[in-house]
């Protein structure tokens, strides 16, 4: 039987594109075996492709809930019926990249930083918002050291982008939006951490 021709048995098929000697008759390539390949990639995508898309859902929904880009530098405060005031501060502004702190003005009682905090750095141009770091003055270096292994840089990433995009639905659920928020004054305090 010729390679490649549909069989209904595969277990003879398998026997039969051998020849005596036990070598395959024909090429080492199977075309069924890349479809099934290919299926697999479609239902799982890869890790960092799955990153990727939650720093893009985490730009779409800080940009439906706050608009950051179309406010000025400085921090502003949102207010709902929750009793926790959140703090948005615009830090930086380039032109194709933003630095953010979102925080509630909750004292951390070991750090006495303001805690649940992230530090994000949203990409206009690519659509696309990264957690830089969520621990009161932990930059990623302190959490995981000088030299950390590429694996846990990676699983960091991961769990502060999810942390962030499970803290901004929780948000837009309470009623946070840009119609909520109100600049603070310059000499206003701003829970700040480093």
């Amino acid at each position: 039987m010729p390679y490649g021709t549909h069989v209904e048995k595969p277990i003879l098929a398998v026997v039969e594109r051998f020849g005596q000697s036990g070598c395959a008759a024909c090429e080492c390539y199977d075309p069924g075996m890349a479809m099934v390949a290919d299926k697999r990639n479609a239902v799982l995508p890869a890790r960092f492709a799955y990153l990727m898309g939650l720093y893009a859902e985490n730009y779409h929904r800080l940009t439906r809930l706050f608009a950051p880009q179309t406010l000025d530098l400085g921090g502003y405060r949102s207010s709902v019926d929750d009793g926790l005031d959140l703090y948005l501060e615009v830090v930086e502004r380039h032109p194709y990249t933003m630095e953010l702190h979102l925080t509630y003005g909750i004292a951390d009682r070991d750090t006495g930083g303001p805690s649940p905090s992230a530090w994000l750095r949203v990409y206009r141009d690519a659509h696309v918002a990264e957690a830089t770091h969520c621990h009161p003055g932990k930059r990623l270096w302190h959490a995981l050291g000088p030299f950390p292994p590429a694996k846990s840089v990676f699983e960091h990433r991961m769990r502060m982008a999810s942390f962030l995009n499970r803290w901004l639905e929780y948000l837009a659920e309470q009623g946070h939006s840009c119609g909520t928020l109100e600049p603070i004054a310059s000499g206003g305090a701003l829970p700040h951490c480093a």
